[in-house]
């Protein structure tokens, strides 16, 4: 029995897709342990997988992002990168990159340490890890131990041309390219943040691994063996590393299908999906849960220009959305807000979602055909809501400039079928998924010496 521990950064958004693949390794025979913080060892017990901590970065992100604790320096960055949003794509990559060596390269030195006591310790076959967890990536690296690499993002993320950069998307969506001048500016930042990194992982191979390569670039560093994509295969992506074998998953819902709902969230469709009532979902993850004007804004066009219901997901701004005058005489059974909600139970009542372009929402519309609309903010965004566009199974706003009419008028022409894509694209995603790429990643895996 093979014996692997799955290796994710402490946020939602990336443990819940990586607990379901190890969830499927188990599914073949393969033991799996969890390495996270202390505030995932639920969610690998609720996965059927063993639990071991491990932090592989400072910041923190349990469910909503402006709740979780976090030290001053991360809750100050935080508060910048919002803040950027409402300054516009550009100025919120260009925050990003100026993040990124204390989001991502935090304490490479202990991250290494731990690793090499973390094997010692379960000696197992081979590790997955994910893509964004950098440090423990190089730490591996230098190690010398087996890994596959998982990639939580769009696949551009592992760039793989010269001209290719992390932080700069490859493609934008037609509502928000930049202008020449901004985009050449954010092209030297993403190129002195490549420079850097490399730098970075080159010196701490010369510190801790001297008979080890040093990594040629960075951000490009992967597995030789195979890298997962959280994500389907589409023809006009960029091409996927030259060596390993690239698995595209589609999607990484678990391999049962979503939970029922409970009683709660039954009552509550219900009273919304009243007379055939079609139902809408508006959520924009759990960092961007805090722009609550694009949330108000999105659901109060929904409801004045479409006969949908909404159901909002609102972080911690619950109180500002549902007390907001645009929605002030919303009708109870039109409208739900929450401050989370079960988004894969839900979705498949669902008609059409609203969301910020997050991997785990574009790739759960896909799975069980729901059109949305797509307001991108940040990170890999642009590019998957190019991608959505493109594929024809969405639409893409502006969320800076969204009003009420452009809202509703984009969702009413999903809910009259504009996303005809969706359909056929949906239909090629079965029955790809987390047991698929289980059973691969176990026969391209090299057993231990």
């Amino acid at each position: 029995m093979p014996r692997v521990v799955v290796i994710s950064p402490p946020f939602h958004s990336h443990a819940r897709p990586l607990a379901a693949l190890g969830t499927a390794l188990t599914r073949h025979d393969a033991g799996v342990t969890f390495a996270c913080t202390p505030a995932f060892a639920g969610l690998a017990a609720r996965s059927g997988l063993g639990f071991t901590e491990l932090a592989v970065t400072r910041n923190a992100n349990h469910g909503i992002a402006e709740t979780t604790r976090q030290d001053d320096a991360e809750a100050q960055r935080l508060r910048e990168f919002l803040d950027s949003t409402h300054r516009g794509p550009v100025a919120t990559l260009l925050t990003q990159a100026r993040h990124r060596a204390d989001d991502m390269l935090a304490d490479p030195g202990r991250v290494l340490r731990h690793l090499a006591a973390l094997d010692a310790e379960l000696r197992p076959d081979w590790y997955l890890v994910d893509q964004l967890s950098y440090a423990a990536t190089l730490a591996l690296h230098c190690l010398g131990l087996p890994y596959a690499t998982f990639c939580p993002g769009h696949p551009s993320y592992l760039p793989t041309a010269p001209d290719a950069y992390f932080g700069l998307p490859y493609a934008w969506p037609a509502a928000l390219r930049p202008a020449p001048a901004d985009l050449r500016r954010l092209r030297t930042a993403a190129a002195a943040n490549d420079a850097a990194f490399t730098d970075a992982f080159q010196a701490v191979t010369r510190r801790y691994a001297p008979d080890r390569p040093e990594p040629e670039r960075a951000f490009a560093l992967c597995s030789p063996h195979a890298v997962v994509f959280n994500y389907p295969r589409l023809p006009w992506l960029p091409p996927a590393p030259t060596g390993p074998r690239a698995l595209y998953t589609g999607h990484l819902l678990p391999d049962t299908g979503p939970a029922p709902l409970d009683e709660h969230w039954q009552a509550v469709l219900a009273r919304l999906t009243t007379d055939g009532r079609p139902l809408v979902l508006v959520a924009l993850g759990t960092f961007l849960s805090a722009r609550d004007d694009v949330l108000t804004t999105a659901a109060a066009g929904i409801l004045r220009h479409t006969p949908a219901s909404v159901v909002v997901a609102a972080g911690e701004r619950v109180t500002a959305v549902a007390g907001h005058p645009l929605l002030n005489g919303a009708a109870p059974g039109r409208l739900h807000v929450t401050s989370a909600i079960p988004q894969q139970e839900l979705l498949p009542h669902a008609a059409a979602m609203v969301h910020h372009g997050g991997n785990n929402s574009f790739t759960e519309c896909l799975q069980t055909g729901v059109p949305a609309l797509v307001l991108p903010f940040s990170s890999d965004q642009f590019a998957i809501a190019h991608d959505a566009e493109r594929a024809a199974v969405g639409l893409c706003l502006a969320p800076n400039t969204l009003t009420p009419h452009a809202a509703g008028q984009a969702v009413a022409a999903l809910l009259a079928g504009q996303a005809h894509g969706t359909a056929a694209l949906t239909a090629r995603l079965r029955p790809p998924g987390a047991a698929r790429a289980a059973a691969a990643l176990l026969r391209c895996m090299p057993a231990r010496d």
